[in-house]
């Protein structure tokens, strides 16, 4: 069991892509961006609750970047995340409501920015998890990541880099899916030891992520959680980003490719052989 003076950081990267969001508004104007936010809020705001070393950060994804929502360059307490700031006079405690004022303008903000461009429209997942293991460094951690968007095959290698180096630092990830079922975080779930669940109901997302998500490690023990998801281990090609369950694999730099070729486009050499990649 963790001690009372245990840094515990929670990092929870929200898939906030536009594109998706504004056709989901569509689908389901009960279940909007908005309301995904403050379910997130919810379960940030109980995990720094829970005790009084917990720290928090949320990282909004979209298909231009990432960003710090929470703590941001606008967060005045004395660290990031820490919970170093008292109460206040009317009995909230002030972290909460600073914590989640901050979220919301740094939300609104970014959506308002993005210019959805070209044929640019993949969340650019892999470089939101790279930051959260960058700021989860040296502490115990678990990264949390709220899905919505598709999965982008041109990630897989940016995305498997991130997984195995979550994996070396005893991060855990954590998965909670929205619609689409994610064979990559199926993968980081399973390599990691975090939760994998595509939730069958967007409107109790809160729900979820305070049964589910909210306990760490240690507290999943004690508990009766839903049963592991298969987890789809098929590799992306090296040649078109597509997955596949069979192809060609160098045997120097060990690329995969779905259609042979005398020579290796990664590294030039002559040696291949046929591979099952899931």
């Amino acid at each position: 069991m963790a001690s009372e003076d245990e840094i515990n950081l929670l990092v929870i990267v929200v898939d906030v892509n536009p594109i998706w969001w504004g056709q989901q508004a569509q689908r389901d104007p009960q279940f909007t961006l908005s309301k995904c936010m403050d379910a997130v809020m919810v379960m940030g705001n109980a995990h720094m609750a829970m005790a009084r070393t917990n720290k928090l950060a949320v990282i909004a994804s979209h298909c231009q970047g990432s960003h710090f929502l929470y703590p941001s360059k606008s967060w005045s307490g004395e660290d990031g995340g820490g919970n170093d700031v008292s109460s206040s006079g009317d009995g909230k405690y002030e972290l909460l409501s600073a914590a989640n004022n901050l979220i919301v303008e740094e939300i609104r903000n970014i959506m308002s920015k993005i210019e959805v461009t070209g044929n640019s429209t993949d969340t650019l997942l892999a470089g939101s998890l790279a930051k959260a293991l960058c700021f989860g460094q040296e502490i115990k951690s678990r990264i949390l990541v709220v899905k919505a968007a598709e999965d982008c095959a041109l990630q897989y290698m940016n995305f498997m880099n991130v997984i195995f180096a979550a994996q070396k630092q005893n991060i855990l990830i954590d998965a909670c899916v929205l619609d689409s079922d994610s064979g990559l975080l199926q993968q980081a779930c399973d390599i990691t030891g975090g939760l994998y669940m595509k939730i069958p109901q967007k409107v109790a997302l809160a729900q979820y992520l305070l049964w589910v998500f909210l306990p760490d490690s240690e507290q999943r023990s004690q508990l009766v959680l839903p049963p592991p998801a298969h987890v789809d281990y098929r590799a992306a090609c090296f040649c078109h980003r597509n997955l596949i369950e069979i192809g060609y694999v160098c045997s120097v730099c060990l690329s995969i490719f779905c259609n042979f070729s005398p020579i290796c486009t990664t590294c030039e050499k002559n040696n291949k052989s046929n591979i099952k990649t899931n």
